[in-house]
């Protein structure tokens, strides 16, 4: 079979991902699945098909399994114990009332590191409508800024399924990437801010109602603020020590690089992560923990299978030879960065999902990474970036996200879309800016 008709085929399956996902609503998991079997029969030969599926999805599932449990296992104990009302109760106070607004990002950012996003925004819907109400601001502009700070996290950063399953597609060292991710993320979250406040400033927008802004959860019974930070900060904290010093000691010699191997390991981070949210339960008995680790596993399951469905596409490409060919191609126009960045960001506006967006382009670009000279740790580090920017490109109406926002924020579906999803154009181009010109000092 000609390289030619290879690339329709692939061409055709990527346009098949986004029909069946979006249009006709077909679960991601499914819809990968059902066309990487399309495009495995019609381009591999027959004792490749089998064993290209297989590898594919078995890699991925080892290379992130134990991360994804870990992270939503953290995620639901903050959730199920109030820590995440206690850290923004904490943050409200130390920047006051007139900085609502400041407080919220903090929160939403810190917050969104273990937390999917779109669960995140639903626990701290409250809070937004609560800051509001008190600061008079209005509910349009604390629920975007809420919502931004979230999304970055989610798109840029692991334990997120998608930054997390592209990492393990591209062998990406998942230590540097939250490292990098949170650098980047930062002034995205800005960006946003600055964004939301300018759509919102003399406009017709009024602050939450009181009545409806009133967080359920007693204040009495939150767990105190340091022992809520801590299933975030310790895990991240050893993640990030171990990363610097691994720049520096490449052959692992020094005594604190012997200290830190396994505990400065994600893998091992995120556990002591779970360990320390045990602290946070009033009940710790067996049965407190198994309801809390049931509903852990319970939401770890979908992701872990949509993120290997993604490896295993990921691999029949790589197995047809046409990414190293479009690689050829590409690497001719000097686009460097733009591939990944463009990919991720047509897929995420065209079918809603970030994390579908980040694997599927992981699978398409794979492939391609040394014909665009972007084969290096740092190169893919860079595309890893790149695509996680595409991913925020736009959140809209075809994504389950926007209208969490909308509904939980009280506020009405044209406003989100032109407080919102415009914001998340902002951020992308923002981010995918910074990540570029940084590019020019360190590929």
């Amino acid at each position: 079979m000609s390289i030619g008709t290879i690339g329709i085929l692939v061409v055709i399956s990527i346009i098949a991902i986004i029909i069946l996902t979006s249009t006709l609503k077909l679960k991601a998991f499914v819809s990968l699945f059902l066309v990487s079997v399309f495009l495995a029969f019609t381009t591999l030969p027959p004792g490749e098909v089998v064993n290209s599926i297989k590898e594919g999805f078995g890699s991925t599932m080892a290379s992130i399994g134990f991360l994804i449990i870990f992270g939503t296992m953290i995620g639901v104990t903050l959730d199920r114990t109030g820590a995440t009302v206690s850290m923004a109760n904490f943050i409200l106070s130390k920047t006051g009332e007139k900085r609502s607004g400041k407080a919220m990002a903090i929160t939403g950012f810190i917050s969104g590191l273990p937390i999917f996003c779109d669960s995140g925004f639903i626990i701290l819907s409250g809070l937004a409508k609560s800051f509001s109400s008190k600061s008079k601001v209005s509910m349009a502009f604390m629920a975007t800024i809420l919502a931004s700070s979230l999304y970055s996290v989610h798109c840029l950063i692991p334990p997120h399924p998608g930054a997390l399953a592209a990492a393990g597609m591209l062998n990406v060292n998942v230590g540097n990437l939250i490292v990098a991710g949170i650098l980047f993320a930062i002034p995205g979250t800005c960006a946003a801010w600055l964004w939301a406040r300018l759509m919102t400033r003399n406009k017709n927008y009024s602050p939450a109602e009181v009545t409806n802004c009133v967080p359920e959860t007693d204040p009495g019974q939150l767990p105190p603020a340091y022992l809520s930070f801590l299933p975030i900060v310790v895990p991240l904290a050893l993640i990030t020590l171990k990363s610097m010093i691994t720049l520096f000691d490449k052959e692992g010699s020094s005594l604190l690089f012997k200290i830190l191997r396994f505990p400065g390991e994600p893998i091992f981070a995120l556990s002591i992560g779970v360990l320390l949210g045990l602290l946070l339960m009033k009940r710790k008995n067996i049965e407190t923990v198994n309801s809390v680790f049931s509903e852990a596993l319970e939401k770890a399951g979908p992701i872990l299978i949509v993120t290997a469905a993604g490896g295993m596409f990921g691999m029949v490409i790589k197995a047809t030879g046409m990414g190293e060919e479009a690689g050829k191609i590409l690497a001719a126009t000097g686009a460097g960065l733009l591939v990944p960045y463009i990919i991720a960001a047509v897929l995420k506006t065209a079918q809603g999902s970030s994390t579908v967006a980040i694997i599927t382009t992981a699978a398409i670009v794979m492939p391609m990474l040394r014909s665009l000279g972007l084969d290096s740790e740092s190169g893919k580090m860079f595309v890893m970036l790149s695509m996680g920017a595409g991913s925020m490109m736009v959140s809209h109406a075809n994504d389950s996200y926007f209208w969490v926002i909308s509904n939980f924020s009280g506020i009405d579906s044209n406003t989100t879309l032109r407080v919102y999803s415009t914001a998340t154009i902002i951020m992308s181009v923002t981010v995918f800016s910074l990540i570029w010109i940084s590019s020019l000092f360190f590929l």
